[in-house]
């Protein structure tokens, strides 16, 4: 009966006698799936904007670093300033199993330093310089240029004289037919040799595509820095509490550093875990919420919808009886108007789904290019989309059932005396 094509045509006959009724109901469950997309995709974009911004650092990270005291403990008095250790990052890795990876840097012209002079021939140019360990790409990304690399563990050993620059070092310091990668730019009164091009993106933190980055030893060479640490950037395993990690590296560091437990300015952190995970709690709000919005508005929706088939069947009274005397049997009775319903909640919800599209798309067009915003892609996945057809599709079916029953309740004959 499904297949039939007469069926059909009953179908959309019966739904055009009154074409402001139908309009208003369609309307009313198209609302929901339209409010439903609409929101959930507002959600996925935001989630997709942060997770894009802060794409090159782990989200599971953290930084910390010293302060000064705020009260007095074991013989010091307050505002004793701290410093952090090489020997610390040993500590810290073996007190707390849930630290996958510790970067230790330091830094020059950042924070409010004094920024370092590079130069080559006749160019020169003032850039943050960074001594680093290899270790910081896996808590940091950093995309090197064909043809070159980030440091390495012979770098650190060795004290090579090796730097990566910047897009913007390598523009300010070398003609543009010139490659990079093995030259030799001049780094205060030193000479190092270039072993890579990082591409600068948005999202990592303090630094900027002018960046110049160094062994960690040898920059303690150059800036006689001897194990002085300015700050850990710390990397957490996927399944740990990143924040319960923040309390426990700064109660080690209270231990090894002979600090009052009960100080919390001797050490500063930044936790981008607990923020991220803020940022996703929220958004999964946002899509519980939108589905909640969306599934009560559908539901009121198709309640309209078996209003509107009860009073068609109330409509169509004389019409159901003809055709019950003529022989048609209770369950295609049945079926008409449960498919009319099914019908009428299908097209609703395509509609609305077509329409809360158009509106996501309308949205990233509009965000596209924003990028003081973390927001890019608004999209639903297709399985949710599936799954609201499917609810639809089985409310349909259930709300059909009542005008259905009513029509197959009517006797033939008192139906054919209706007028």
């Amino acid at each position: 009966m499904i297949f039939r094509k007469d069926t059909w045509i009953e179908i959309l006959g019966s739904v055009s006698k009154n074409k402001a009724r139908t309009t208003i109901t369609v309307i009313g469950v198209l609302w929901g799936i339209f409010i439903y997309i609409t929101l959930s995709g507002a959600a996925k974009g935001l989630d997709n904007g942060f997770e894009k911004q802060f794409e090159r650092v782990a989200m599971n990270s953290m930084f910390a670093w010293a302060q000064q005291t705020s009260v007095p403990y074991d013989g010091f008095k307050t505002g004793r300033k701290l410093q952090l250790k090489l020997r610390d990052v040993v500590i810290l890795k073996n007190k707390i199993p849930e630290i996958q990876f510790i970067a230790p840097r330091n830094a020059r012209g950042v924070f409010g330093g004094e920024t370092p002079m590079a130069s080559r021939n006749q160019k020169s140019g003032t850039y943050n310089v960074y001594g680093d360990f290899p270790v910081l790409v896996k808590i940091a990304t950093k995309d090197i240029y064909d043809g070159g690399r980030f440091l390495n563990e012979e770098d650190i050993q060795h004290a090579r004289k090796v730097c990566v620059i910047g897009e913007r070092t390598q523009r300010e310091l070398f003609n543009s037919e010139e490659k990079p990668v093995g030259e030799f730019i001049k780094i205060g009164n030193s000479f190092f040799q270039v072993v890579g091009v990082h591409k600068y993106a948005q999202g990592g933190g303090f630094e900027d595509d002018g960046d110049i980055f160094i062994p960690f030893t040898t920059f303690k060479q150059i800036y006689n820095t001897s194990d002085n640490v300015s700050w850990m950037a710390i990397a957490a395993y996927d399944d740990a509490d990143v924040i319960q990690v923040e309390k426990k590296v700064k109660e080690v560091l209270k231990i090894i550093h002979r600090v009052a437990p009960e100080d919390n300015q001797a050490f500063g952190s930044f936790n981008l875990g607990e923020i991220f995970n803020k940022v996703k709690g929220f958004s999964k709000g946002l899509t519980f919420l939108s589905l909640v919005v969306g599934v009560a508005t559908i539901f009121a929706g198709v309640i309209g919808i078996g209003n509107i088939l009860l009073i068609s069947v109330k409509e169509r009274t004389r019409e159901l009886g003809v055709r019950r005397a003529l022989g048609a049997t209770p369950y295609e009775i049945k079926t008409q108007i449960i498919l009319e319903s099914v019908f009428l909640t299908l097209v609703s919800g395509i509609l609305g789904i077509i329409l809360g599209a158009l509106v996501l798309a309308g949205i990233n067009a509009a965000t596209k290019d924003v990028d003081d915003f973390p927001y890019t892609n608004p999209t639903v996945p297709i399985p949710y989309i599936i799954g609201a057809l499917v609810i639809m599709v089985v409310l349909g079916t259930l709300i059909g059932l009542i005008p259905a029953q009513r029509a197959v309740s009517i006797k033939p004959i008192d139906a054919l005396r209706e007028e």
